[in-house]
């Protein structure tokens, strides 16, 4: 019998799989050192798409979706 593959934690923590199975993830240096940042706090907020490349590897990490 086959074994199920496991969601890597890593990946589950760190991207969405929004409704049109596209993979956003989060933007980084939002944690210290915000007064320097200025205006670029707001484009931060938002979430990004992963790139065409790497999109395969992410699936690959997490086989049954990320909730």
């Amino acid at each position: 019998m086959a074994k199920k593959m496991k969601t890597h934690k890593g990946t589950a923590k760190r991207f969405k799989i929004t409704n049109a199975k596209k993979i956003v993830h989060d933007k980084a240096a939002k944690n210290h050192l915000l007064t320097n940042k200025g205006s670029t706090k707001n484009t931060m907020k938002s979430w990004k798409l992963v790139h065409k490349s790497d999109v395969k590897r992410v699936f690959s990490l997490a086989p049954y979706g990320i909730n």
